[in-house]
């Protein structure tokens, strides 16, 4: 059988560096990839699942949210993505939100975000690494719980948005010591995961890896591949 081939979306700039990570990560999962940016043609293949990439901050027009100065946007990502995700839900492809990603899936979904988390949880360390220095707990018999095997579980930090009011068939299944969302679910039985971490980034780690396992088996399991329409890439 053909490996499941797996859309990634990235930063317009410097998105690459990120893709080869994911790349790598999914490869060693048993599935293929193609980079999925703004402004680009759609992939001629049908996709099997979605990664929705870290990066850029979401628009804070999108949710409601206060506009932050000195702070990287996109908003021709912002439609890209959210075209996919309007397109891929309702067809139950596998998803996996990562940082950035995982904020965008509560957005397309009706949530809100917090533009800046240190504005709400003024104790939280300001923590920026790529390093896995950040304990999060997550919700015991969840998906990610049984994937991950990992709890409480260490990973990193790059983020100053979070997840506030959830979006619709969302349930949150991991929080670190601060009290901020890390991880959130779908509430059906489609695969659905976002993380606020990196976990293409912590390529040694076994219970990180396993996020891209579960998601090449869901693709497989799924068995419904679907073309991308030009319209989700214009």
């Amino acid at each position: 059988m053909t490996p499941p081939l797996v859309g990634v979306t990235t930063s317009r700039k410097g998105g690459w560096r990120s893709y080869l990570m994911h790349r790598l990560a999914l490869w060693r999962a048993g599935a293929r990839s193609i980079r999925l940016v703004a402004g680009f043609p759609p992939p001629t293949e049908k996709l099997d699942a979605l990664v929705i990439g870290g990066g850029d901050d979401i628009g804070a027009e999108l949710y409601g949210g206060e506009v932050l100065p000195d702070v990287r946007i996109d908003p021709e990502r912002d439609k890209l993505e959210l075209k996919l995700l309007e397109w891929a839900l309702p067809r139950g492809l596998p998803i996996l939100g990562i940082c950035r990603g995982s904020q965008m899936i509560n957005v397309a979904l009706g949530g809100s975000l917090h533009t800046d988390i240190h504005a709400v949880y003024v104790e939280a360390p300001k923590m920026r690494t790529v390093l896995p220095k950040k304990t999060v707990h997550i919700a015991e018999g969840s998906r990610l719980d049984r994937i991950m095997a990992c709890n409480p579980c260490r990973v990193n930090a790059l983020h100053h948005q979070s997840v506030d009011r959830l979006g619709r068939g969302l349930k949150i299944v991991a929080k670190d010591e601060s009290g901020i969302v890390q991880a959130t679910e779908g509430t059906g039985s489609d695969f659905l995961i976002g993380v606020q971490w990196h976990p293409e980034l912590l390529v040694t780690r076994s219970p990180q890896q396993r996020i891209f396992v579960a998601l090449a088996e869901a693709a497989r399991a799924a068995h419904k591949p679907s073309r991308v329409p030009a319209a989700a890439v214009a």
